[in-house]
Parts: C-alpha cells; sequence; structure tokens
C-alpha cells in the first residue's frame, strides 16, 4: 500500500510538472495557443507553417447572406388618442340627470346642465343698457352739428369785425369780442366730439356687459368636446359646481396610439409614416402607421417617445394595454446562425470563427441584428462563409481544421 501512494505522489509531481513547466508543449499538443504574452496571438499564428499546425475536426455550416427585414422592436402600451377631464366655468347646481361612465357621447351632446339662476334678468339688465346707450348717439351727433354751425358763424363774424377794425369802421373791442366767440365755438366743437366719443364708448362697454351676460349663460350647459365615451359619471343632480369642478372625463380610443420609447442606437432608422404591427398581451394583432417620433430625449432613459395611430373602430383595444411593437425599417443582408456559433476573440470582441482557403481558421467579428427562436441574425460577413458551429472554441486563427459541413438553419 505504502508502494503505491509513492507511485501516485510520483504520478501527481509528474503532472504538475508538465501543466506548469510544459504549459505550451500541452497547448500545442492539443491544438490551442496561449493568449498569455510570449505566446503566439490569434494575429501572428497565421504565419505559422503548414507542417507546424495540428489539424483538429470541426463542424462548419455555409452561410448565405439573405434579405432580412431589420425592423425596431420595442415594448409600449397603448393610449387614448384623446382624454379630457371637462370642468365646469361657473358657479351653479346641477338640474340634470347624470350620464353613467361607459356611455357613448358625440360631440356637443349635453354632460352637465347648470342653475341659470339669475343669469337671464343680466342679460336682459345688459340688453337694456345697450339700447339705452345707443339711444343718445343721435343728441350726441345734433350737439356736435351745432357746435360746427356755431364755429362758422364765429368766423364769419370776426372777418367782419377785422375789416372793419382795419378800415377804422369798427372798435378794437369788437374785433376782440369776435375772437373770443370764435374760440368759444371751437371748444364746443371738442366739447361736442367728446360727448359723442363717450356715448360711443357707453356702448362699446354696454355691448360687451351683454357678451357677458350671453356668455354665461352658455356655461350653464357643458357639452362633450368631441366623440367618444364616459370614462367616469357625470356630476350628480344637486352638486354644487364651482369653476374647475369635474363634470366628467371624456376618451377618445378610435383611432387608438401605440406609445413607446426608442433608443438612441435605432431613432434615425424610424421614419415617420413608416408602418408598425404590434401584439397585445392579450394576443391581438393590430397594425397602423408612425404619426410621431420626439426630437427630444428623455433625460433620464436617453430613448426618443414614439406614437403609432391604430383604427380601432370596434374599441377592441384598451387604454393601457402593454404591446410589443415593431416598427419596419430599412431591410439588409444577414446571415441566419446558431446562437452557440458565437464566440469571442482575445480582445473580447463577438464574432464567428470560419473555414478559409487551405482549412485555415479565421475569425471574423459580427454585428448582432436579431435573436430569434431559429438562431441569431448577424451581419459584419461576407455574401457567402463557412462558420463552424461545432468546435469554435478549441481553435483560434490559423489553425488548420479538417472540416465536416451539415445543413445551414433553414
Amino acid at each position: 500500500m505504502r508502494l503505491i501512494s509513492f507511485v501516485n505522489a510520483f504520478l501527481v509531481i509528474v503532472a504538475l510538472f508538465y501543466l506548469v513547466f510544459e504549459r505550451d508543449a500541452l497547448l500545442a499538443f492539443a491544438g490551442r495557443e496561449d493568449s498569455n504574452p510570449g505566446t503566439t496571438s490569434e494575429a501572428e499564428s497565421s504565419e505559422i507553417p503548414a507542417e507546424d499546425r495540428h489539424v483538429i475536426r470541426v463542424v462548419a455550416q455555409r452561410s448565405v447572406a439573405r434579405e432580412v427585414d431589420s425592423a425596431v422592436t420595442l415594448r409600449g402600451q397603448t393610449r387614448a388618442n384623446r382624454e379630457v377631464e371637462v370642468l365646469a366655468e361657473t358657479t351653479s347646481t346641477v338640474v340634470s340627470e347624470p350620464k353613467r361612465k361607459g356611455s357613448f357621447v358625440e360631440a356637443g351632446d349635453l354632460l352637465c346642465e347648470l342653475d341659470p339662476g339669475t343669469r337671464p334678468a343680466s342679460l336682459a339688465e345688459a340688453t337694456a343698457a345697450k339700447l339705452e346707450a345707443k339711444s343718445r348717439v343721435p343728441e350726441a351727433e345734433a350737439r356736435l352739428l351745432e357746435a360746427h354751425a356755431r364755429v362758422a358763424e364765429a368766423e364769419i363774424n370776426l372777418k367782419a369785425a377785422r375789416k372793419l377794425s382795419e378800415t377804422g369802421f369798427g372798435s378794437e373791442t369788437r374785433r376782440i369780442s369776435s375772437e373770443a366767440e370764435m374760440s368759444t365755438a371751437q371748444a364746443g366743437i371738442k366739447s361736442a366730439e367728446a360727448g359723442l366719443e363717450a356715448t360711443r364708448a357707453g356702448i362699446e362697454a354696454a355691448s360687451a356687459e351683454v357678451e357677458a351676460a350671453e356668455r354665461e349663460i352658455e356655461r350653464q350647459t357643458i357639452e362633450a368636446p368631441f366623440k367618444g365615451l364616459l370614462e367616469s359619471d357625470t356630476a350628480e343632480l344637486g352638486s354644487l359646481m364651482q369653476p374647475g369642478s369635474l363634470c366628467a372625463t371624456v376618451i377618445q380610443l378610435d383611432p387608438i396610439k401605440l406609445v413607446g420609447f426608442v433608443p438612441e442606437a435605432d431613432v434615425n432608422r424610424i421614419i415617420v409614416g413608416s408602418e408598425a404591427s404590434a401584439q397585445l398581451i392579450s394576443g391581438l394583432q393590430v397594425s397602423g402607421r408612425v404619426t410621431f417620433l420626439s426630437r427630444s430625449a428623455d433625460e433620464t432613459t436617453r430613448t426618443f417617445e414614439v406614437e403609432i395611430t391604430v383604427p380601432n373602430p370596434d374599441l377592441t383595444i384598451r387604454d393601457g394595454q402593454t404591446a410589443d411593437i415593431r416598427i419596419s425599417a430599412e431591410g439588409t443582408k444577414a446571415h441566419l446562425l446558431p446562437q452557440s456559433a458565437l464566440t469571442l476573440n482575445n480582445d473580447g470582441k463577438v464574432g464567428v470563427r470560419t473555414v478559409g482557403n487551405g482549412n485555415i481558421v479565421d475569425f471574423l467579428p459580427v454585428t448582432l441584428l436579431r435573436d430569434t427562436s431559429e438562431g441569431v441574425w448577424v451581419d459584419g460577413l461576407p455574401e457567402t462563409a463557412d462558420i463552424i458551429i461545432v468546435g469554435q472554441e478549441f481553435v483560434t486563427r490559423g489553425v488548420m481544421v479538417e472540416p465536416t459541413y451539415r445543413d445551414a438553419v433553414q
């Protein structure tokens, strides 16, 4: 037993020696290369002579690029096309029977009717004041005409007084008196004009009071602003309404909006007017068009809001439902590969290892476009490429392999 223990210890020591001091030789024997300093990197291994390379068996797939719809996918939710809280603009009590939530309303339908109170009397009073103000206009215009006539008379008297004074047949006192009469007549014109303007201003003020009274009467009937349905009951009969009190909430669900947020990397791929489709959490499939794309990013998430308008004539789509949205974008050619074919090089870049001329391994970086149940769509490869899908983790660039090909993913 003691001899067996010594043999086991010796074998362990030999194994550790080769793992630590002869690691390069072991890796070379296994067909791999050390990525640490002092060993051959992927870039340098392509210069290894053919006779020094070890042939490794791998499984490869000959992939041909295909046209793929590189749609922008995002998660969002439905939102009512319109939603408004209809509020009262005056103080009074409700005298109409309430409408219940869920009821359909047309634009202009009565939602809440308020007690008119003294509003009709105020309107009548304002109308009478307006008529009274208008009746004063002829009197003011007559005063203005009278003032102009006095000015004309005073002007004739003044001319006669000046001529008599110049020829010595009239006294200086008469001339001065005529000039004073002229000044008085001109002042009368200004007074008459001011009286006419005051009369007209009175008419404007009375008209404003009439309009205010009419507007106050209009406020006693609160109507639906657009076609939709009630999201809440209207105000109850007898409720006291004040300016800002809620009468009802009306929403419009046809059409309805799908709202989502697009990352910075994909925002330039979306164009207003592009076709879009979505699957609601209930499984319902809907389609529409992009009608809005924000120009300003959210400060927190750095994403851009996008809105899609979708027809909803039967109102099967509700406000606030979760939706998986796909927005059509310009197509591109890509390769469909098994997800297991992806690997990393020494620099940490995602890519695939391919079989090149002479069955020599090469590494090509790729860009992931979409992950599906059939595989991953990648870009960055040539039109046709032989992708290593089994054994790619055991080879590096420059290693010679013996590939076995299998059919591509359909």
